[in-house]
């Protein structure tokens, strides 16, 4: 790698809750002395602004490090649009994981950008399909007639059961806590149909 310029790192994670610790200890193992850290996800660079910034903040003969290159970027034409800026600009970059590292100014091999290409081809394979089985699983649950949603808290049972007992406090000496316990049914939960059930009466 190069022995003049600065190691920058970066690393990103999506609302699926990927491991951020991981990324960054692998950066710091790297030497990286600056790390760009995105909590982001989407398809394009234009709402990522850690990359950015970063892309920003390198200059010529510096190395950029990502620990996966699916982390870089989420389709091929994002992840060879970044690549080609950053090497034109005289910027290393290195993946971690696979391996891979393209130096600015030098002929690059065929095979490692071949490799590249297609490691880069599979992980937005891989996001994609996740995504459409993700999707039909979906559809197929709402059309067996399942809720997609939240569970409900309570079941109207319960929540009759509940709102009986309340009413009946003076007979039964129950407390709140004693019919939530009993019936299962939350607090706030019950209070909110009380009071609904109140306005409903005026």
């Amino acid at each position: 790698m190069n022995n003049n310029g600065h190691k920058i790192g970066y690393a990103r994670v999506s609302t699926v809750g990927q491991d951020l610790e991981t990324q960054r200890e692998l950066l710091l193992k790297e030497g990286c002395e600056k790390l760009f850290v995105e909590k982001v996800t989407g398809t394009s660079t234009s709402p990522r602004k850690k990359l950015a910034d970063l892309l920003d903040y390198v200059r010529e003969g510096d190395t950029v490090y990502v620990t996966k290159i699916d982390r870089l970027a989420r389709s091929i034409i994002d992840l060879n649009k970044i690549v080609s800026g950053l090497i034109k600009s005289g910027v290393n970059i290195a993946f971690l994981k696979e391996n891979i590292e393209f130096k600015a100014g030098n002929a690059n091999s065929s095979i490692n950008t071949l490799l590249f290409n297609v490691l880069g081809s599979f992980a937005q394979f891989e996001r994609d399909l996740i995504v459409e089985r993700t999707t039909e699983g979906r559809e197929r649950a709402k059309a067996a007639g399942k809720h997609m949603g939240r569970p409900a808290s309570s079941s109207d049972k319960e929540m009759q059961k509940a709102i009986k007992l309340h009413r009946n406090r003076d007979d039964n000496g129950m407390s709140v806590a004693d019919i939530c316990r009993l019936t299962g049914v939350k607090r706030a939960t019950l209070y909110a149909k009380l009071k609904a059930e109140a306005t409903s009466d005026v």
